[in-house]
């Protein structure tokens, strides 16, 4: 196995409640910046959670080709999402894909054989805008009853004939892939909050086979739609008791934890194989030398109280990276806020790491940045990589009074200046059970 292809991150690219790119947002967390506040996206007087971490304003023609903006009309919030990471990834790993050329950003030719460039990104359930579906669903009435006569007869004639196209999860890397030409293996996963760290994990394993040089990965998702707020709240996981303090509403792993906070953003990666970043002198960040992934057989909307599908995806990282505990200085669990979700994942690290896990440093996002959903673990990802790369652990937020069965040891003031070798980072569905690991590590020749 050590003669398989060595995959390193070249690219980072974010969006999030803190900033779009890296560079602001690594910065607002340096700064103990905290993303959350009341929704402005939408009126949210008549829901019991009124608060979540919505993306500062940018406009999608800074991110796309002039010729490309036709397309913008059947793009949902998701997929701008993925499309303007894309663009930040792209930029930050200095490939000139034809977006970047045809933005007049760079000179042809291309850096790449796009031929050899791949995608694999994770989307979430994207929802309908509610104003564009409640027009034609009013048309569809018959009386005070939804007809679906009448939604067939009139209702869909409300609706543009592409509409459906703004709401298909695999749209999210199509876009992607025709904005920056990237005709090798595409994939779209679909895990809930897994997604992203499935959707690497899959591009690691893509450049590993040898059928890519280069992939964009990660995850994008808006849970600031009415209707992703609605679904969330009808599943009990969302904090209704901090509408007056929006900034304490998500306390990972805290003692008074009551639900996550909804929030919007994603992000995604560039990896490359190590002799195609040497042969174009790029920058490297940090390598990925492990993933694993597993799913809980609990039940599938309840965790299970001993995490024994993250402890396996944990588990499965370690082994495939070579690592040991010992090995690990830093470690990023998800920690959504959600009591029991929590708890599980606790247990998780405790059975994998026993007595060594106060020793390990620890970083989580959600305080300041809530659960986007399918993008969330790409945040904590690009989060990681940046922390092994800068040798520093910002602090993380809302964790200064932890449930006593937690042993992380977050930082909680000033960035912590650290060198770390070896990073593991979890992430788990909300609903349906799927589990994922990764093991990133700093890059050594």
């Amino acid at each position: 196995m050590k003669n398989e292809r060595r995959v390193v991150v070249t690219g980072l690219g974010v969006a999030t409640p803190l900033g779009i790119g890296i560079e602001p947002t690594w910065d607002a967390m340096l700064d103990r910046q905290n993303g959350i506040r009341r929704i402005e996206a939408f009126d949210p007087g008549g829901l019991s959670s009124q608060v979540g971490g919505e993306l500062p304003a940018f406009k999608l023609g800074d991110h796309i080709p002039k010729g490309y903006r036709k397309s913008v009309k059947v793009m949902s919030r998701d997929i701008t999402i993925a499309v303007v990471c894309a663009y930040h990834a792209v930029r930050d790993a200095g490939l000139n894909t034809k977006c970047i050329i045809e933005r007049g950003e760079a000179e042809p030719p291309t850096n790449i054989d796009s031929t050899r460039f791949g995608a694999n990104i994770g989307a979430g359930l994207v929802c309908a805008d509610l104003v564009e579906l409640a027009g034609a669903l009013s048309t569809a009435a018959d009386g005070e009853a939804f007809s679906l006569k009448k939604w067939g007869s009139e209702g869909m004639q409300n609706l543009t004939p592409l509409w459906l196209l703004k709401f298909l999860p695999n749209m999210l890397a199509c876009h992607v892939t025709i904005v920056h030409d990237a005709q090798a293996p595409s994939n779209t996963v679909t895990c809930g909050e897994a997604s992203s760290h499935l959707a690497i994990s899959e591009a690691y394993r893509t450049i590993v086979r040898g059928d890519a040089d280069v992939c964009i990965c990660g995850g994008a998702e808006s849970k600031l739609a009415p209707l992703a707020v609605t679904r969330l709240l009808l599943n009990g996981y969302l904090n209704t008791s901090k509408n007056d303090s929006p900034k304490n509403a998500c306390l990972p792993f805290g003692e008074n934890r009551s639900g996550t906070v909804a929030s919007d953003g994603g992000g995604l990666v560039v990896l490359e194989s190590l002799d195609h970043a040497r042969n174009r002198n790029a920058r490297i960040y940090a390598e990925v030398t492990g993933s694993g992934a597993a799913c809980s057989t609990y039940h599938w909307l309840d965790p299970d109280p001993k995490g024994v599908a993250i402890a396996i995806a944990l588990r499965k990282a370690m082994k495939a990276a070579n690592v040991t505990p010992d090995d690990i200085g830093l470690a990023v669990p998800f920690g959504t806020g959600c009591m029991d979700f929590d708890r599980g994942e606790m247990a998780a690290w405790n059975d994998v790491f026993g007595d060594k896990l106060p020793a390990i440093p620890a970083l989580t996002t959600r305080g300041a940045m809530g659960n986007n959903g399918a993008g969330t673990a790409a945040i904590d990802f690009a989060a990681a990589v940046t922390a092994i790369y800068r040798n520093t652990i910002p602090a993380s937020l809302n964790t200064d009074q932890l449930d006593p069965s937690c042993r992380f040891q977050f930082v909680q003031e000033d960035p912590t200046d650290a060198t770390i070798n070896h990073c593991i980072t979890s992430s788990y569905a909300l609903a349906g059970g799927q589990t994922a690991a990764l093991v990133v590590s700093k890059f050594k020749e």
